[in-house]
């Protein structure tokens, strides 16, 4: 593993950390909570997510408007909203899935919050290892003597450097993502 491949993969976990966050309530109506959603469309016969599949809007700060492009996927759509993790319950009215975002009792609160420092750690794990994974390989190649000593010392540095900051970022996003669910 290369500095430039561990550079990716602690970028990929920092993305992938910041992805899962999006989708944590937050007692405010936005679309990202749920358009990667996968819902499973029997007529298609196939997973999609559900942005590819409706128009998703925010009329008001408490209630997601979607709006599928095919009403025959209505339903497939409110049965993937009510298996998620989210807890909402949407109501169909027409064509279009009004889904009302209830205010976060403060009890749910502390689990959301919670959750997103689990989501913080499992991406911290990821970083380090990548950390793990290109230390092993530095040294592999100081054994091989494709590097010198002074090389890997210089490489271990910069690999924990840039460990240290993505986990920083990792952190910064965390404690945004708690104020933002604390936030009445």
């Amino acid at each position: 593993m290369t500095m430039l491949e561990a550079d990716e993969a602690m970028t990929k976990a920092v993305e992938h950390a910041i992805h899962e966050f999006a989708t944590v309530r937050t007692g405010k109506a936005n679309p990202t909570l749920v358009e990667n959603m996968d819902v499973h469309v029997m007529s298609y016969g196939s997973h999609m997510k559900l942005k590819q599949l409706a128009m998703i809007t925010t009329p008001d700060a408490r209630l997601i408007r979607i709006e599928p492009f095919d009403p025959s996927t209505l339903q497939d759509i409110d049965r993937a909203i009510r298996e998620s993790r989210l807890g909402l319950n949407g109501s169909i009215e027409g064509k279009v899935i009004r889904l009302p975002i209830p205010s976060l009792s403060q009890e749910r609160r502390e689990q959301m919050v919670k959750m997103c420092k689990t989501l913080g750690e499992d991406a911290r794990v990821r970083v380090r290892s990548a950390r793990r994974d290109a230390l092993e390989a530095i040294k592999k190649g100081e054994k091989d003597g494709s590097i010198t000593e002074d090389d890997l010392h210089r490489m271990e540095k910069e690999i924990q450097t840039m460990t240290d900051k993505k986990i920083a970022e990792i952190d910064q996003h965390v404690v945004s993502k708690e104020k933002e669910i604390l936030t009445v």
